[in-house]
């Protein structure tokens, strides 16, 4: 069992929401980046998600997108943040989640970059443009370390997909909450809650929800319809505005969030 099926075991057990923030490794430079991780700990992250910047990310928004522009700009790449993330390991014991495209690991060579994770303390990979037909590339890989990918569905994902994707690995279930890319702004209607009730009835991992998620209503809205959310545009602007006392008020939500069931 991994720390991330520990952390949602807990979360379990207290009847708890998790609240997963998103962070773009490198922007404002990579020797923050440990800091930032701790940071987010101390204010009440479930887990952390952390970006790696790459210059054609198709599922990130502006907000995202011109984070990955400065940490590339910073010289920023994915060994540095494999290197820093192991550093952070010894100080963070919540479970780190790496948010890649395919493009950076084949450049750093798919049996390194597994191995190099996991010796990292890393816990799961997000790979967005990964589908499942072409997931046995890597996804073996992963699970024999123990390292948890962690896989996406969306509004238009047929329930037939549903069911096949979330029947995969322990970890959780990404559910996106939009049709576009990050930090656009989601619609809080019916469909929306139709289609996280679909994905919670199928689904026997832990579902959560992220995309365009950036304020306390819509947090404790989507919360009574998964196992908690995933925050990004919003995080990334808070970080780079050095905004840190709004920062830790978005995340002490995760005490509202406990009261949900």
């Amino acid at each position: 069992m991994n720390r991330i099926e520990r952390a949602f075991k807990l979360l379990n057990k207290t009847n708890s929401k998790a609240f997963v923030p998103y962070m773009m490794a490198g922007d404002g430079g990579l020797d923050c980046l440990v800091d930032r991780l701790i940071l987010l700990e101390k204010f009440g992250a479930s887990a952390i998600e952390v970006g790696v910047p790459f210059s054609d990310p198709v599922a990130d928004g502006p907000t995202i997108q011109r984070a990955g522009m400065r940490a590339l700009q910073n010289g920023t790449t994915l060994r540095g943040i494999i290197e820093e993330l192991e550093k952070a390991r010894e100080q963070v014991s919540i479970p780190i989640i790496l948010m890649t495209y395919l493009n950076p690991i084949y450049a750093f060579g798919i049996d390194r970059f597994v191995e190099a994770i996991n010796n990292a303390g890393i816990d799961g990979c997000i790979i967005p443009d990964l589908s499942l037909e072409e997931e046995e590339m890597i996804a073996p890989k992963l699970s024999e370390v123990g390292v948890e990918l962690i896989r996406l569905v969306t509004p238009t994902t047929p329930v037939e997909r549903i069911k096949q994707i979330s029947s995969k690995g322990k970890g959780f279930l990404y559910a996106v909450t939009i049709k576009g890319i990050t930090g656009t702004r989601i619609d809080m209607d019916k469909e929306l809650y139709s289609f996280l009730n679909v994905v919670k009835s199928f689904s026997p991992l832990p579902v959560l929800a992220g995309f365009g998620i950036d304020n306390h209503d819509q947090i404790m809205e989507l919360s009574n319809y998964c196992d908690g959310v995933v925050v990004g545009s919003k995080i990334v602007e808070l970080f780079n505005e050095n905004k840190m006392d709004e920062l830790k008020q978005l995340l002490s939500i995760n005490k509202k969030m406990s009261q949900l069931t």
